[in-house]
């Protein structure tokens, strides 16, 4: 049989179909606009995604036998208000995860409300992506608007409510909301009044892995697809990359350097830490993670070479850089603002310590190395409640460069695992779809079937020795600068 996986990203729909056995058949991606109608603020048109996506399984089941597609599962961009009137009409466009217009409705969540109360209620504080900042923005700014909300979802739940009829959203992407009691994986019943919203707005809770149904007659009709093709949940985007790097169970790691980056760890047990520095929510495997996310992180080295240095050649870049652990340059990774740990929006990004003999391959390395620190900055917090990680998986376009994992190796102190099949939150939401359709009887069985390590970066004790003198120096900058920002 064959399951798609959609990955629904901010800024294209990429469409994965996949077998029984893991073999990749087809993969579709379909691009949409953004809309920033103000200064810091990030908009998208559910209508395109569902359009593109139409099209995009169209276009990625063409050449198979459409009788053997058997379910179709999400992994979608977290935190962004998708809401719907008592007709089905979208009635704005959703706000999404990267809109910063929530800075009052945020600080009033964590400062009035108070951080403890909201990490009592849901596991977690407000940052501004979440979505009840929104939620209360709306409500302000927009009341007319919040007086007609009859549906609230997230992006991918607007597909699988267009596909299936069925108004349901899973526990990792719903997470990232500020309205779910992680712990108990059910709706707090305490942010919905604060929100000034009801249960009966908010979708059924699903695990990532349940069928919600099955597809719409017309839309299968559309498609050319089985009526009998069933729905399943899926997850939020990190939550899916991490099914599908295997980053399920007790311990596993998973370190992610996208346009923005994370280090993602998956436990069985639940677990918040002092602060709240690290996100604490559910997992697709059923189980839960921690996880630490950086604003920008492969973002500041496409920033450092394709704006200032004016070259879109990566390698080359980084092909003259041999002085690992010897440099005196640090970069601070926060080009726009940072969640983890420092969940401080105005933070910047800077260098310091350049010299008269200070080099272009210096500063790149400062990049690359900034970043890295930044993540270690959030594995230390794991660390510090006790979790003990020894090795990680790492995905996303950073991961290409051979540099850049032999850098996370040494400053992380832990094996890096390589993967075979690279294709994210596409490929973790196929395989939620293949357990859902009972292909597989859980997430961690399919997991450990289908992801193939095929190369492992090992850490060198004395680099790692440098590497661990350069980043007490480095975690010393950030509290001393604070005041600046």
């Amino acid at each position: 049989m064959l399951y798609i996986g959609v990955d629904l990203g901010t800024s294209a729909v990429k469409l994965l179909l996949m077998d029984e056995e893991g073999k990749i058949r087809n993969i579709v991606s379909k691009e949409y606009p953004l809309f920033f109608p103000h200064p810091g603020w990030s908009e998208q048109r559910p209508q395109d995604w569902f359009e593109q996506s139409m099209e995009g399984i169209r276009e990625l089941t063409e050449e198979c036998d459409k009788e053997e597609v058997a379910g179709i599962s999400f992994g979608g961009q977290m935190h962004g208000l998708v809401a719907l009137d008592k007709d089905d009409n979208v009635i704005r466009p959703a706000i999404l995860w990267n809109d910063g217009r929530t800075g009052e409705e945020t600080d009033y969540l964590n400062r009035v409300i108070g951080k403890e109360r909201l990490s009592a209620y849901t596991a977690n504080i407000a940052f501004a992506g979440f979505t009840a900042p929104k939620i209360l923005w709306m409500k302000k700014h927009e009341p007319e608007n919040f007086g007609k909300i009859s549906k609230i979802m997230l992006p991918k739940d607007y597909l699988a409510y267009k596909l299936s009829g069925s108004f349901c959203t899973d526990v990792s992407d719903a997470s990232g909301m500020l309205l779910m009691d992680v712990k108990n994986r059910c709706w707090s019943e305490e942010m919905l009044d604060i929100c000034g919203i009801t249960k009966a707005q908010l979708p059924a809770l699903h695990e990532s892995y349940e069928v919600v149904g099955t597809l719409r007659p017309g839309i299968a009709e559309e498609l050319g697809l089985p009526k009998s093709v069933k729905v399943i949940a899926g997850a939020g985007d990190n939550a899916a990359a991490a099914v599908g790097t295997g980053t399920v169970g007790e311990g596993r790691c998973n370190i992610s350097l996208g346009t923005s980056g994370t280090i993602f760890i998956s436990s069985k047990k639940f677990g918040v830490d002092e602060h709240n520095a690290l996100h604490s929510f559910a997992h697709a495997d059923g189980n839960y993670h921690l996880m630490g996310c950086m604003l920008s992180a492969a973002a500041c080295n496409k920033w450092w070479s394709e704006e200032i240095l004016k070259s879109k050649d990566f390698a080359a870049e980084q092909s003259g850089i041999t002085r690992l652990g010897e440099n005196h340059v640090f970069y601070l990774p926060y080009l726009m603002g940072e969640r983890s740990p420092h969940n401080n929006p105005d933070a910047r990004a800077m260098f310091i310590g350049m010299s008269m003999d200070t080099t272009r391959e210096d500063m790149t390395q400062a990049v690359l190395e900034g970043v890295t620190f930044g993540l270690r900055d959030s594995l230390e917090v794991a660390r510090s409640i006790g979790i003990q990680i020894e090795r990680t998986k790492i995905c996303g376009g950073g991961a290409k460069s051979p540099l850049w994992k032999k850098i996370i190796a040494n400053v992380m102190n832990m094996n890096v695992d390589v993967i075979e099949s690279e294709e994210g939150p596409a490929l973790g939401a196929a395989m939620l779809a293949a357990v859902g359709c009972k292909a597989y009887p859980d997430v961690e069985t399919i997991a450990k079937k289908l992801v193939k390590v095929v190369d492992t970066v090992e850490p060198d004790s004395e680099l790692v020795a440098k590497y661990e003198e350069r980043y007490q120096k480095f975690r010393r900058i950030y509290p001393t600068v604070k005041e600046l920002y």
